[in-house]
């Protein structure tokens, strides 16, 4: 059964928008937490710091050792949630590529897991970003690839010309 679907792709791919539709269409009670919900959590000398995490003009993101010590608690937080019954929605950004992804199969190694890679053409992407007005502008066009490198998918869905609603339930299709 699965107990967490974790939704991997760049920013402004789509992920937040099909982790709210999947709530919609899932027959049971979902939790939707994504990277944006750590970073929100951090205190602000973390985000801007070489120790926690930078987002630079032109849209890359840098992170630190404390945000890596932070992250790989809120990591086991996240898995420790789904072992005591909740069914969690990740949406995640693995900057990491396959590494990012290996530090979340080694916290949910013993949880049903879908793992869906959330593609969108980095210049929809980028087009999203700038009407969003909250991310740095350069983060999409840069995060796009990067984030698949190297990353096994049970399925991938893609945003630049299909909805969040009809990818949410191809998603929920694999899980049902």
């Amino acid at each position: 059964m699965t107990a967490v679907i974790v939704l991997n792709g760049g920013s402004s791919s789509g992920k937040s928008g099909i982790a709210r539709c999947l709530q919609a269409v899932l027959p049971d009670t979902w939790l939707a937490v994504g990277t944006d919900t750590l970073v929100d959590a951090l205190p602000a000398h973390m985000r801007a710091s070489d120790a926690g995490i930078e987002f630079a003009p032109d849209g890359g993101v840098a992170v630190g050792p404390e945000f890596r010590t932070l992250e790989a608690a809120w990591i086991e937080g996240v898995a420790a949630m789904a072992r005591a019954g909740a069914r969690v929605i990740v949406d995640e950004v693995f900057l990491g590529g396959a590494e990012s992804q290996q530090r979340w199969r080694k916290a949910l190694r013993d949880l049903g897991v879908l793992w869906v890679g959330v593609r969108c053409d980095s210049a929809v992407a980028a087009g999203r970003e700038v009407a969003r007005g909250d991310r740095v502008v350069g983060m999409a066009a840069s995060q796009a690839a990067v984030v698949h490198r190297g990353v096994v998918y049970d399925l991938e869905v893609d945003t630049t010309h299909t909805e969040s609603v009809e990818c949410a339930r191809t998603i929920a299709a694999r899980v049902m």
